[in-house]
This record gives C-alpha cells, structure tokens and sequence, in this order.
C-alpha cells in the first residue's frame, strides 16, 4: 500500500486514536471536536443512551442522555397553511442527566479543558460495552490524582447504567470532594455549560429543533439513604419519566455524606480526607423508565426495583453477563477482514453502533441517531427499513421482528394519514416518533410514499429469511395489504385503446431529495410493483398454509378478492421508465429534460447544496442528493439485466453528490457489482469513517446509524455478493484487490452460516443449526450442512474497471428530442468560482 492509499484508507490521527481491533482508544483529550468524540464514544443498548460527555459534566458540546421514543410535542405553525399539512411536531427529549460525578481536590474543580493531564486514555470496549478512563491530573498547587472510571449501559437489562469512578491521590493527602448529581439539563443549564447548540443562529435540518418553554415539569422526588429518585410529565406529549441514582462508597479515607434534592437537581457529596495511596471507589447505578403516560409514582416504583436488584447482585454480575450478551452478539455479526486492521476497527465500531441502537430498542423503532443524540429530532425514517433491517434480518432476527412489530403499532395512524390525503389504505410517515407525520416540508417528506413500499420490502425479506409465517399472518399481512391498497388508489391505468394499458404512478418523491414531486419514479415505481406482488403472494399463501388465519385476516381487513386480482394486474403493468437512447432508466418522466448540474465546477464551499441553495434552484436540474435509481438497482437487482445496471450507475455517479450519508453505501454496492472496484472501495471507506473521521462535519449530532448499517451491506451485498431476491440467496463475490479475504455470517431459517470469501474460493460452514441452501455464481443452489462445509472456487472477482465514470462520456449526447446534453451550475455561483480564480 503507498501512502496515498494509506490517507485514504486511514483518515484518523493515530497517534491519538490507535489502532485495536476490539475498541475504540483515544490516548489524548482535547475540547476541539469534543461534540464527534461525545457521539464516537456513547454507549447505548437501543432504549437508553449516555453520550460520551465527561464524567465530570462541565465540559461539553452537549451534555445528553436520550430515551427512544421519549418525546415532547409541539406544534408546526406554517407560515402559509394548506390542508392535509403536518400539524404535530416531535422531538426527542434530553433525559435528566444522572451520569455526572463532580471531584474537588482541595476546593479546585477537575475542568478537562483547563487540566494539566499528565497522562490520559479513553476506551470503548466492544467485547465488554465498557467505556472506561484512566487519567492523571496535576493540580494547581502540584498534587498527582489519578481518576479512573468506567460506563455501562446494559443490553441486558435496558433500564440499567452503571458508573464506577476511583479517585486515588498519589503523592500527597488532599481534601477531596465528590458530588455526584442528577440534572434536569432539558430546562435548565448549570453555571458551566455552555450555550447549547441548537440555540445558534445556524439553520441545518438535520439538527433537532429547540424549545422555548418548558418541557419537563416535576411530579416526583424522594431521597433516601444515598438513592435518588426525581421523576417529570413532558408538558404537551403527557409522556412520563422517572430518573433514579443509587450509591455505594468503598475507601479507608474517613468521609462524610451529605444530599440534597430539588425539582430539577439531586446531588449526593462525599467529602472525604483522602490520604496519599488510598482509593476512594464511588458506584452509582441509575435506572430510567418511560411511559406514554404510567404516573411517575409507579415509575418510581419500577426504578426502585430495577436498582435493589442491581444493589443486591453487584455490578460485576450484570459487567459479566454483558460480556456474554456481546460475546453472542459477534459470534453473529462479526466480519472479518483478516490483514486490514484498520479497517477492521472501523468497522466493529459501525457494528457495535447498530447494536447500541437497536437490539433493546424493545417495541419502539431505531431513529436516525440510535440513541447517541438528538439529530434529526429523535425521528424515525425509512432509513430504518432499507439500511438497518438487512443487517437486523440475517444477524438478529428477533430484533429485526421487534423493528417490523412497531410499524405494524403505526398502521391504524397510517390509515388516518392516508384518508387525510385523500388515499384508500395507509400511508406511513416520512419522519415520525409518535406515528404522526412531523415533517414540515411536504415536498421532500411527506411526497415520499416510497415509505409504504420500503416497510413492505423489509417486513417481505425478514418473512422469506427467517420463516416466521407467525408474523405474516398476524401483523405483516395487514401491512401488505394496506400498503397495497394505496398504491392501488395512488395509481392510475392509462391505455392507447389496444389493450396496452399502464399502470402509473404521479405526484410524489424518491429517495433522492434533490428532485421532488415528480411523475413516474422509477424507485417508487418499481419498488411498488415489489409491494403489490408481495401483497398478492402472501394473501395467497396465508389461504394456502392457514386457512384459519387467512379467514380471520379477510374478516378483519373486509378484503375482496377483487382487489388482489386488481394489484396483480396493476404490478406487472406498471410503468417502468426506460429511455431507449441513453439506454438507462430515467429517475422520472421529466428528469432527462433537464440541465445536468456540473458538480466539477461547483465550489467546495457550496456543498451540501442544500445549505447553500434554495430548493427551486437545486430542482431545475440534474443532480442527486442521494441514491435513488443505484438504491433500486440494489433493492430489485434482480430486475434489471447487467448491462442496464452498469448504464445507469455511469449515468447517475457523476451526478450524486454525496450529500446524504446513505449515498456512499449503495453506490459502493454497486460500483462493486459493475466492476469499479477501487471506486468501490473509495466508497465503502468514506461510509465507513462517516462518524468516526467526521466527513460530513455533524458527527456531534450523534451517530449516522444508517450509514453504519450500510457499512454490513456494503460489505455482505457489496464485496461478498450476496443477494436474496423472493427468498433465493446467492453469492457473487468483489473482493477487493490486496484483500486476503472476508468473513461474514447469516442466519436462514434459523441456520446460522459463515462465509469466508477468499481471491480464489469462497467457503461456506454451518456454524449453528442444521442446513442451509443458497447458490453461487449463477450455479445451481446448493444445501451445506451442519459438519460439512462447501468449498466452492472461483475464477474471478467480476469485471475490474479502473477509476471512475465520466460526466465526459454524456455530455454531448443527445436526448430523444435531438437537444444536446450539457452542464452547467447556477448563474451565481458559476460568478462566484470564476471570481476566485481571478483573484
């Protein structure tokens, strides 16, 4: 590897972050991108997450503890209103802080900021779910203090977080104060936080909305023998929150204790005569409950019990069973990238954030940033579906199931939103936490009725996966059927009078949010027709298999057979845009006839476009925000020959920016599939390091979740090949060039698989379980068994195209009118790069 491809491959300073396989390390502290380090080294288990602020809560981008799902309401107020509008904004709640442990040595604060730190390590470990620190601080007046501490948030009991934090001095007696606090940071600041950021005058959308008045008001408080309970009613959600800390102290340093407790404030101080080489160890276990409305006195209750039995089992025991939790965890999920250490961390670190977002997410959905933050408001998008459920479906099929069950909670919410715009059916939200639509922009949010296809495609693929027909005919079943019923009514038959009518599709949005309500998406489109022959398939196997359940779901669905017959007709009808000139697929019926947006000439200060230029601007012309035909290429691959795949990537590359992180993923996939390997690999790094490197400068506002999850796919789909189209998988590997291999797992019907992919074979082993089968290369399907694993060899890695497509070999061409395709970008900023090179 020359060093170009080592600053490509490895963005990060490794002389503050090492490389280990198994963790995520930082060797030296500093407050200048102290936001990406709080979300790098959150820890979370998918209901409760504690940012990665210091343990000493007075430096900070934002101090945050979230709750999935706890949130308050308020109203979205239109500067010019329109019926069917979204009405009820949401957004998530900053928890009360219980995780902040305040030290005193001789009356100085510990301020990490201002500190002499005479040596200093942050870990996260992924085997463990530990986050620890270890730090030696000189005071002011020259006293050694070593401070060591430790963070868990169990996947084993959601309710419960552990801190244990050790304060020994070193060379010398010193009075040391600790005060360990619970603090209502939602409404109020303490005397040294600053300012919080979504206070500034900075408009970014992906940014969680702020409040003005107060969102938690007290309803409870009890203190009692070092516990402390404080509990609050959000004020317009009427959504319920108990916060509990309980303490233990171990030291032969002579102490005394004193509390206090308030509406918005709890603390509980040690001060202590700390003599040189004696440690003073401080536990502080903390347990939250959430309700949409339980009384705050019987979460109380709940966070008593979940800490005496914390108190009465030790924190070791539940340390323990989180190291076995995690160890089951990678004996599922674990890819291997034998030789590429680096890479290996990043991508452990991806996997475990899936993990920190999802798996006890336990009847709430996995919003955009898991639980490391509040971007993006706490919401829940199709991102869930499309980029987190493939990785859920084969590692964790019953978190995928829980994922799957809470949009199903959605549908009779769906229905309304459907009969309020006018639709037979349901109709999910775009951006949602309580099932309402909360997205203010209709255009690029509620026009996205891909939704309803992108549940359905999920919940079909877990189905064919997993063959949990329990879930199809209790929950699934009604989503298909629902789903289909909009796109139904949605759509409409156009006919030339020979008995050639087309179904097509008007009025609405795709993935990419750079071209908005449009006729005849080709991603809708095609992932409609998926909806409706999935819909149509199920009712008929359900009739088939159950026919007890089948009765049940036509009396509580009043299906007619007149309307499966309908969307059977209306899928293999349905319009498919295809431009027989340029031989690729349209994103829409009017897409081509606009100018393509020269992304060569557009200034760097100008990207994302969408912080720089006003919609009606970025809509004139050809250019993507993200993946929209490439994610279809990926999703329905089975739909398109390969020659029309690698037509439409050369078409759309040049034209996506990049600008969502969903894009890097998906393309990587498919430059993988096509044959640009080193493109490929480009891709799949810069989606790896999207959090960790920072590449899109809002890491702080928690982690892309997504991303990570297509960090599994790029991996699995992309260079280990693996598709599963109706329930068939197979292999086409792209490993890349100088990698030794790749392993990975899946899990089928209950069988779980290890692929190890070598430059020349790929082996297939039965790891737990008793069979599998899938198909390699287009050869015939294969059954591997339990003790018998299949070597399979292979010839290649797919086509090797070097570099890039070229904007260069469309422009010039023409369109089906005869106008010539050109470039350009926006009059001003064109002026504006043209100024720049003057001067």
């Amino acid at each position: 590897m020359n060093l170009t491809e080592e600053v490509i491959l490895d963005p990060l300073d490794r002389n503050r972050f090492p490389v280990d396989e198994w963790a995520l390390v930082e060797t030296a502290f500093t407050g200048a991108d102290i936001g990406r380090t709080e979300t790098l080294f959150a820890v979370g288990n998918g209901y409760l997450g504690l940012r990665g602020n210091v343990d000493e809560g007075r430096d900070g981008h934002v101090q945050g503890t979230y709750i999935n799902g706890f949130h308050e309401t308020w109203p979205i107020r239109h500067a010019e209103e329109a019926f069917g509008f979204a009405r009820v904004g949401q957004t998530i709640v900053n928890a009360p802080d219980a995780k902040m442990i305040r030290v005193y040595v001789d009356d100085e604060p510990l301020v990490l900021t201002l500190a002499e730190l005479l040596s200093y390590e942050r870990r996260l470990d992924f085997t463990t779910g530990v986050l620890s620190r270890s730090l030696v601080w000189r005071t002011p007046s020259g006293k050694r203090v070593l401070i060591r501490s430790r963070r868990m948030v169990s996947f084993t009991d959601r309710h419960l977080a552990i801190i244990d934090y050790e304060v020994t001095m070193l060379d010398a007696d010193a009075s040391v104060v600790i005060s360990s606090q619970i603090l209502n940071r939602q409404d109020g600041i303490s005397e040294y936080d600053r300012p919080k950021a979504s206070m500034t005058t900075d408009w970014d959308p992906r940014k969680a909305e702020s409040f003005t008045d107060r969102v938690l008001q007290p309803r409870f408080k009890r203190a009692s023998g070092g516990r402390y309970i404080l509990g609050f009613r959000c004020t317009n959600s009427a959504m319920t929150i108990a916060c509990a800390a309980d303490h233990q102290i171990e030291t032969a340093n002579e102490f005394v204790e004193s509390s206090a407790i308030g509406d918005d404030l709890a603390k509980h101080v040690y001060t202590i005569k700390a003599k040189q080489g004696n440690s003073i160890h401080i536990t502080k276990t903390l347990s939250y409950h959430t309700s949409a409305g339980v009384p705050t006195h019987e979460l109380a209750d709940r966070c008593e019990r979940t800490l005496d039995r914390a108190r009465d089992e030790g924190i070791e025991s539940f340390i323990a069973r989180q190291q076995e939790w995690l160890t089951d965890f990678w004996a599922r999920t674990d890819v291997q990238l034998p030789g590429q250490p680096v890479l290996q961390q990043a991508v452990r670190w991806n996997l475990f954030q899936l993990a920190q977002a999802s798996m006890r997410a336990d009847g709430q959905g996995v919003s955009a940033k898991g639980v490391s933050g509040s971007g993006y408001g706490g919401h829940y998008f199709w991102d869930t579906e499309v980029y987190v459920l493939p990785f859920l479906t084969y590692t964790s099929p019953n978190a995928a199931r829980n994922a799957l069950r809470f949009r199903h909670g959605m549908l009779d919410q769906a229905r309304d939103r459907a009969t309020e715009l006018n639709q037979l059916g349901a109709l999910f939200p775009w951006r949602t936490i309580n099932g309402l639509e909360s997205s203010a922009y209709y255009a690029a949010g509620t026009a996205q009725y891909h939704i309803d296809a992108d549940i359905a495609y999920a919940l079909s693929q877990y189905v064919a996966a997993t063959g949990d027909e329990d879930f199809l005919a209790r929950e699934a079943i009604d989503i298909l059927v629902e789903t289909s019923r909009m796109w139904a009514d949605l759509g409409f038959w156009r006919g030339n009078g020979h008995g050639n009518d087309v179904f097509h599709i008007h009025g609405v949005t795709g993935p990419d949010e750079y071209t908005t309500v449009v006729n005849d998406n080709l991603y809708t489109n095609i992932m409609a027709r998926s909806n409706l022959r999935n819909a149509v398939t199920a009712v008929r196997r359900l009739r088939y298999i159950d026919r007890d359940a089948y009765d049940a779901m036509v009396a509580r669905l009043n299906l007619q057979d007149t309307e499966v017959a309908e969307w059977a007709f209306a899928a293999e009808a349905m319009h498919i845009p295809f431009d027989k000139g340029l031989a690729i697929h349209p994103q829409d019926a009017q897409f081509l006839e606009k100018e393509r947006w020269d992304l060569s000439q557009t200034p760097p200060q100008n990207r994302p476009l969408l912080l720089h230029y006003h919609p009606l601007v970025i809509y004139r012309f050809q250019v993507l925000k993200q993946a929209d035909v490439v994610l279809a290429l990926l999703l329905q691959g089975d739909q398109f020959t390969p020659e029309e795949k690698l037509a439409d990537f050369d078409y759309y590359d040049p034209l996506t920016t990049g600008d969502s992180t969903l894009s890097d993923v998906v393309q990587s996939i498919i430059a993988a599939e096509v044959g640009y390997h080193e493109l490929a690999l480009r891709y799949f790094t810069s989606g790896l390091f999207v959090d960790l490197a920072d590449l899109h400068h809002n890491a702080a506002d928690g982690v892309h979740v997504a991303s990570a999850g297509g960090v599994w796919s790029a991996l699995v789909y992309g260079f280990g090949g693996m598709r599963d189209h109706n329930g068939r998988v197979t292999l086409d590997p792209r490993l890349p060039e100088g990698w030794e291999g790749l392993t990975f797992r899946i899990t089928l019907k209950g069988t779980r698989l290890r692929i190890d992919l070598r430059q020349a074979e790929v082996e297939v082993t039965v790891e737990a379980g008793v069979e599998a089968k899938l198909a390699v290369r287009g050869a015939p399907a294969f059954t591997v068994r339990l003790g018998q694993p299949v070597i399979v060899p292979l010839e290649h890695q797919g086509a090797r195209t070097p570099g890039a497509p070229s904007p260069a070999a469309i422009e010039g061409g023409r369109r089906d009118d005869g106008t010539v395709i050109t470039s350009s970008i926006p009059t001003i900023a064109h002026l504006t790069d043209f100024m720049d090179q003057v001067d």
